[in-house]
């Protein structure tokens, strides 16, 4: 029972220390915004609208 206590007893102390450091506040998002797959899909579908011109007459 005494283990427990003790376990107990470091566990809290441990939530303790992780609570008390502060979680840091950026006003700028560090990470660029990255390119999500619908996005290439779009534009790969508006370069694929125009039709292909294979013989051009003047």
């Amino acid at each position: 029972m005494a283990d427990s206590d003790l376990l107990c007893d470091l566990l809290q102390a441990w939530r303790d220390d992780i609570d008390s450091v502060p979680f840091p506040q950026f006003t700028v998002p560090r990470i660029p915004p990255q390119t999500t797959r619908a996005d290439v899909d779009a534009r790969y579908r508006r370069e694929n609208d125009d039709p292909l011109v294979t013989k051009t007459t003047h």
